[in-house]
Parts: structure tokens; sequence; C-alpha cells
């Protein structure tokens, strides 16, 4: 499926704003199902020069100043892609969960530099005892991991409540796990954070996913937005999406855009500004298939 993806964050500030920096993560990134055809990015207003590069995890990044004052900023994103459906292995055809983990017989994945910084902790992912203890109901021994991943993601699906009202960016994922509420972004650090304690790797990977109307009622603009999901490592197959808000595993709909540790090393626009005084944001995203 072809993608036609806009991403449009605004902000309004009471008093103008004399400099601001600015870094940015709204490439999409090219991936085993994944194409990347078309990437505009456009600032208003515009910044003398913007610097591309990539991070240590291979995603795009941007930055940009600017020293003109201002008292809007609008940060467009605009990425045409090609998405395919992935074939996932049979859940039963995985190894044994312990065959992946760090804690069991899997030490030398902390050797690899590619899967090693997604067992620790970070930031945004605390992989206390009290998510270990959640998730070890879904792995006893010798399960093999796909079908305990699955059953986790049941669970959490069964335990946890979508509230876009419970949560901030800024609320800690210990509180979003005792409460058993929030939204996408606290469901990939608790379920990170969960099978992280068992020593699984788990990384936090940010995106779309196409949002679907009603039947016979047309799609409406502005209604798609960020989303957050998981990856789990598995030997021999390699990283396994996992939706923990939607139950379910990646799918042709999911658009990945970067991935890291947690939402900070990927969020999708950061940034400090001098002055400003009170500001309010607002974020539209339009996901629309083509053909």
């Amino acid at each position: 499926m072809r993608y036609d993806v806009t991403h449009v964050t605004r902000y309004a500030y009471s008093e103008p704003v004399s400099a601001c920096h600015n870094r940015v993560c709204l490439r999409p990134r090219d991936t085993a199902g994944q194409t990347l055809l078309a990437h505009a990015l456009a600032c208003d207003p515009a910044p003398e020069a913007v610097h591309e590069y990539a991070d240590r995890d291979g995603n795009h990044l941007a930055v940009f100043d600017l020293r003109a004052a201002h008292q809007t900023l609008t940060i467009r994103a605009h990425s045409v892609l090609e998405v395919t459906a992935p074939a996932w292995p049979a859940p039963s055809a995985t190894p044994a969960w312990e065959l992946a983990s760090v804690r069991h017989g899997a030490a030398a994945l902390l050797r690899d530099p590619a899967v090693a910084p997604f067992v620790f902790a970070s930031a945004f992912v605390t992989p206390e005892a009290a998510l270990g203890d959640y998730a070890r109901d879904s792995f006893p021994a010798g399960r093999p991991l796909l079908e305990g991943l699955l059953d986790l993601l049941a669970r959490m699906r069964a335990d946890f409540t979508y509230d876009p009202q419970a949560t901030e960016v800024s609320t800690h994922m210990l509180d979003a796990f005792a409460a058993r509420r929030g939204v996408c972004q606290d469901f990939a650090h608790i379920l990170c954070a969960a099978l992280r304690a068992l020593g699984l790797p788990a990384r936090y990977v940010s995106g779309y996913l196409e949002t679907l109307p009603p039947p016979g009622r047309p799609k409406l603009q502005g209604v798609d937005a960020s989303h957050a999901w998981v990856a789990a490592w598995c030997p021999g197959f390699g990283w396994i999406d996992l939706d923990p808000t939607n139950n379910m595993l990646g799918s042709g709909s999911h658009i990945t855009v970067a991935w890291g540790r947690d939402y900070g090393d990927v969020s999708p626009v950061t940034g400090v500004v001098r002055g400003g005084g009170a500001h309010a944001l607002s974020v539209t995203v339009d996901v629309i298939p083509q053909g």
C-alpha cells in the first residue's frame, strides 16, 4: 500500500520568541517492508539552514535555529511511502523465550551493539521487578517467545484502559502502570519495561497507524495521530513489532518513523526557546492510502 502522510506541528506564543533551537524526528525510515519515496520538511518562519543527520540507531533527524523574533512556528513534514505487510513467524516456530533473555541463555546479545542498548533502563523506561512480575505469567519455562509475547499483549489489552486524559508526556510509566490507564506512549513504555525486566531486548518505535472511518463514512482530515509500539528481539527472526494499544502484531498499516530506547530518543519535535511566554501546541496528522 502506498501512503501519503502529512504531520503538522504548530506553536503559538503569547509573547515574541527571540530565538529557538529545534530537533525534529519526522522522516520515516527505510525498512525491510517500507520504502520512503519522497519526504519534505518545511518550517514557517523558514530557518536559514536545516542540518540533517543520522543518530546512533540510524534514525533521520533534522536540526534548525530561528534567530528572528516570531510568535508562531509551524513545522510541516510530508512523506510518501510504500508499505508491505510483514510476514511474521508462526508463534510456535519461535525459540523458547529464555534463548532471547540475557538473564538466561542469551548473554552474547550484550555484545551486539544493535541489540544491547534495548536491554537496560533508560530515561522513560524503568524495568523494575513489579513489571517483570506482571510479564512473567506469560512466560512459563520453555514457552516459544512469540506465544508469550502475544499472551502478554492480550493481557495488557484486558487490564489497561486507553484514556487520553489519564496521562501527559511527562507522566512516569510506573504511574501509568499503577493506574492501568494511559495512551500508546505509556503502553509502549510499560511493555518495554516488562520485557527488559525479564532480560528480553525491547525497543520503542514511533510512527503512524492508519485510522479507518466507520463503515460508509468518509475519512476525516486531521484525525490521525502519531503512534507508538514496541519491537522485541527474536533469535533467528529479528525484531518483531508488537502494538500493545491494539493487541496486535505490526501490520501493513503501521508506518515506522524511528526507534530508540524510549520516547526521548525519537520524540517528533523537541526544542528550546528564549522568551515566548505561554504557548499553545496543536498537532495534526493525516495518513491517506493511495489507491
